[in-house]
């Protein structure tokens, strides 16, 4: 085989446009986790407007977050349910308002974005999306509705019922990623048609670890099983550019990363990174 090829499965058709035309052209789907968090210009300022448009103006198309809904159902783009270890204020987002939370500040400069700011200040952008609360379920679906983002968002969650709830308010609209349990469902099934069939045909990509411990969840046979149900696989949070390249030989859709300079450096190298039109 020459070298920088990939031992691939040709990417699956999913049906929604995030998923394939982010593959369209034999690239591959380079996302920034909370805006790139490692990367060396951006010390402590993950999940703002800042770091995304940072990630924007080096290439990347998708970016990754999460939300929170705040008391009066603001929904913030922030991972923890707290403020303390990343803002210079403290409380739970569930019991704070909208207006508390756009006093704190990340890394002691950036405000909290909110999810319709991101959409609106990031127009070409697609997010990645992990819902962290039940209480995010409904105003998520509801601004994805009101902003016609369907085609620019994929929707994660740990949780099996935020998730079935997320699915039926979009009505199938929309582009949604495998809960852990699917995940399971996955790995330990027979083929790709068993694990459609298991999954009801819900599941759009498997966005998962590498690795549990010792124990590889990434390997080419679950790329092409993943294939095979029509679903993309993408692997998470990749920062080593070894590791990086290991994924791309097993054939994999997209790569999350916090070192959004390492990871476009590999992908320019292997002839996989896309610049935005």
């Amino acid at each position: 085989m020459p070298p920088h090829t990939s031992p691939v499965t040709a990417a699956p058709r999913t049906g929604f446009a995030y998923l394939d035309e982010g593959r369209a052209g034999g690239s591959l789907i380079a996302m920034a986790h909370r805006g790139g968090a490692r990367h060396p210009e951006l010390p402590g300022a993950e999940n703002t407007l800042h770091a995304f448009r940072h990630a924007a103006a080096l290439g990347y198309r998708y970016l990754e977050t999460d939300v929170h809904a705040t008391t009066d159902g603001t929904l913030l783009a922030f991972h923890d349910a707290v403020l303390d270890r990343v803002t210079d204020r403290q409380g739970r987002l569930s019991l704070l308002s909208a207006q508390d939370v756009a006093l704190a500040r990340i890394a002691g400069a950036h405000a909290v974005p909110t999810m319709a700011e991101l959409l609106e200040e990031l127009p070409e952008a697609r997010f990645n999306i992990d819902l962290k609360s039940a209480a995010s379920v409904a105003p998520l679906a509801a601004l994805v509705d009101r902003t016609a983002s369907h085609d620019r968002v994929c929707i994660g969650s740990f949780s099996q019922s935020r998730l079935d709830r997320f699915r039926r308010l979009s009505r199938g609209r929309v582009a949604t990623s495998a809960s852990p349990q699917e995940v399971a469902l996955f790995v330990g099934s027979p083929s790709g048609r068993v694990s459609r069939l298991l999954t009801r045909g819900k599941v759009a990509a498997l966005q998962v670890p590498h690795r549990r411990g010792p124990v590889p969840v990434v390997t080419a046979a679950l790329v092409r099983r993943a294939h095979a149900a029509r679903a993309q696989v993408h692997v998470w949070t990749v920062d080593e550019p070894d590791e990086m390249e290991e994924l791309v030989d097993l054939g994999v859709d997209g790569l999350i990363t916090d070192r959004t300079d390492v990871l476009k450096d590999v992908l320019v190298r292997r002839g996989l990174w896309k610049d935005p039109a």
